[in-house]
């Protein structure tokens, strides 16, 4: 369930359709965008995030993605399912193109998965086009009376054939003639030298000076806006003429003919064809959602069917295209609810980021549940719930008599009646609008209420109890925009975990309100009012300090990690390499050893083979 109906509006994502829209290719893709809605169904949502990675990374990697010729027949195919009605030749044209595109997109999809068991690179998508229809017949006939320019072939039939030819022959007989005659005209200095035939309501005619227009017998068709020319049908051309006007019938007639008959076999496929269209309008669909999520930096992070909300570094994405536009970047939001921590009381000054806050949430949760991509670190968590409500801004109407704060109780009644342990509220400004002391204690009451019903919820106020119930009550937490005291500036960053101040006093001083006002105001909300704030400043400056120490002990530990890791894969290196250089002297050692041993025996073998030869060399001596 999503509340109330201007939902959208509130949170800016009516601005998020509209880039959709202008992203698509055609009217196929507009159409879905206009009925795209929330979902809480987890597999179809994350089946459909699935499909808008795979195409971001289609366009950033591929450049044969065929996207050509998205053209939206779907009302021509309605209308020419009643008997006797045909498609135009342009109507024709954009169904070969499309259905064409249809069949290249099918094949792209499918074209490292020739079967059901083989990976695909993108499978979420191959899956979408697993059980389209395309129409390889379908486009052979078409092709057979349609040219590459969409017009009717000549050849299209033996009638339409015939047609042509006569018209061809009749139109050169023609130009023939009236070339004939004005050659004649310029010759006797009744036409210009420079003056050629030319078309006048479909009949060709002679240019000429209203002067001479009785040296050409024929009918004058039309004269120029200045008057100084008149167009003459040669007497000669005028019967020709009237049969190329009889022959343009006949081809429209038989062009009219050819179509229907082609209608007919089209019509008992209309309704396969029509559902080919939808996969068209969603690959659309899905393409535009990919453009916007390059546009906006936007990921999938881990989403999981479960109630959280454990965002890193999120932003509101139309805010961070505007500011871009200014050469400034949006404050990224960190941001955690889970079951331990469900309703979030964000505290802190006006203008600090309360309000930027709440719709971030808002919008990039809706976003995911329509099946979008969302702008955060990827590292984040994003669960899904089953209603969001919203009360924010102005409500205030002049119809019903309904004041801004009548409009907010209307709200908090319907959140509390249909909110429940899988739902997400946000509210603004919670218990604003009428008196402190009474607005604070219904807000409180209320608060109570969404917590017992364990409800989701992110929730802006500037009201000290509700500050005090979040600090005593389980399921509730504390949450600060800080705000930088020495520079009085808001830092529009979220701390979880103490409320934050207001910095009224800080504010009106800078702003150069009067000190006696300044102190009157002090004296009249008491000093322990202004000591506790100005406490609770001071624990959100220690804490945003102590935080700061802590993140750089974490980075000079993570830098101390790395070079421990860097040092500990040296060593493990040089020992790998040492022993890798002592197994190679050990293997040279016995190698030379091996040549030695071997150098060694065939001296040996050597020597025992010369004995024989010496002793028999002594004995011839001796004798």
């Amino acid at each position: 369930m999503i509340y109330p109906q201007n939902f959208e509006n509130k949170i800016g994502f009516d601005t998020i359709r509209r880039m959709l829209k202008g992203k698509c290719l055609s009217t196929l893709g507009e159409d879905m965008v206009e009925a795209m809605g929330f979902m809480d169904d987890y597999e179809e949502i994350d089946n459909r995030l699935n499909q808008v990675v795979e195409f971001v990374r289609i366009i950033q990697e591929e450049d044969n993605f065929p996207d050509q010729y998205f053209f939206d027949v779907r009302p021509s195919l309605n209308r020419i399912k009643i008997e006797g009605m045909y498609l135009e030749e342009q109507e024709l044209f954009d169904l070969r193109r499309s259905l064409e595109t249809i069949s290249s997109i099918v094949a792209f999809l499918k074209r490292d998965a020739d079967d059901e068991d083989s990976d695909s690179p993108y499978p979420a998508l191959k899956e979408l086009a697993g059980d389209v229809i395309v129409f390889p017949q379908l486009l052979l006939r078409i092709n057979g009376i349609l040219d590459n320019l969409g017009k009717i072939k000549d050849n299209a039939s033996a009638e339409l054939l015939k047609i042509r030819r006569e018209l061809a022959s009749t139109s050169g007989s023609i130009s023939r003639s009236l070339n004939s005659i004005l050659r004649a005209a310029q010759s006797e200095g009744y036409v210009d030298k420079d003056v050629t035939p030319t078309m006048r309501d479909g009949r060709l005619v002679i240019p000429v000076v209203p002067a001479l227009k009785r040296k050409i017998k024929g009918i004058v068709h039309d004269e120029s806006a200045t008057g100084k020319t008149v167009f003459i049908e040669p007497a000669e051309v005028v019967e020709a003429n009237n049969r190329i006007r009889e022959l343009e019938g006949e081809e429209r007639r038989e062009i009219i003919r050819i179509l229907i008959e082609f209608s007919k076999v089209i019509r008992p496929q209309i309704p396969a064809i029509l559902d080919s269209y939808e996969f068209l309008a969603e690959i659309d669909f899905i393409r535009a959602k990919a453009h916007v999520a390059i546009t906006t930096n936007s990921t999938k992070p881990s989403f999981e069917n479960k109630k959280i909300l454990d965002w890193i570094q999120s932003v509101h994405p139309i805010l961070q295209l505007s500011l871009a536009k200014h050469d400034k970047k949006v404050v990224p939001l960190d941001i955690t609810l889970d079951e331990n921590q469900r309703i979030l009381i964000i505290s802190g000054p006006n203008a600090g980021g309360k309000s930027v806050c709440l719709k971030t949430v808002g919008l990039l949760q809706y976003m995911i549940q329509c099946g979008m991509l969302i702008s955060m670190n990827e590292r984040s968590h994003v669960g899904i719930f089953k209603g969001i409500f919203i009360d924010i801004g102005d409500e205030q109407s002049i119809e019903d008599d309904l004041s801004t704060y009548s409009s907010h109780l209307t709200n908090m009644k319907i959140m509390m009646k249909n909110c429940n342990d899988e739902s997400l509220i946000l509210i603004d400004e919670f218990g604003g609008g009428t008196e402190p002391q009474i607005g604070g204690a219904i807000a409180e009451a209320v608060l109570k209420r969404f917590n017992e019903k364990k409800t989701f919820g992110v929730i802006t106020t500037h009201y000290q109890n509700l500050k005090h119930f979040a600090e005593d009550n389980e399921g509730v937490v504390n949450g600060a925009m800080l705000y930088d005291r020495h520079n009085m500036q808001a830092l529009f960053q979220l701390q979880i975990g103490n409320p934050g101040s207001s910095f009224a006093v800080e504010i009106a001083r800078k702003i150069g309100l009067p000190e006696e006002v300044i102190a009157d105001a002090s004296e009249i909300v008491g000093s322990e009012y202004i000591n506790a704030d100005k406490y609770l400043q001071d624990i959100v400056r220690d804490k945003r300090y102590w935080e700061t120490k802590r993140q750089n002990i974490r980075k000079r530990e993570k830098q101390m990690e790395e070079t421990i890791a860097k040092y500990e894969t040296d060593i493990a290196e040089l020992e790998k390499r040492r022993k890798e250089i002592l197994k190679t002297a050990k293997e040279e050692a016995e190698k030379v050893l091996r040549e030695s041993n071997a150098k060694i025996e065939n001296t040996i073998r050597t020597i025992k083979e010369l004995r024989p030869i010496r002793r028999k060399l002594v004995m011839r001596v001796r004798n």
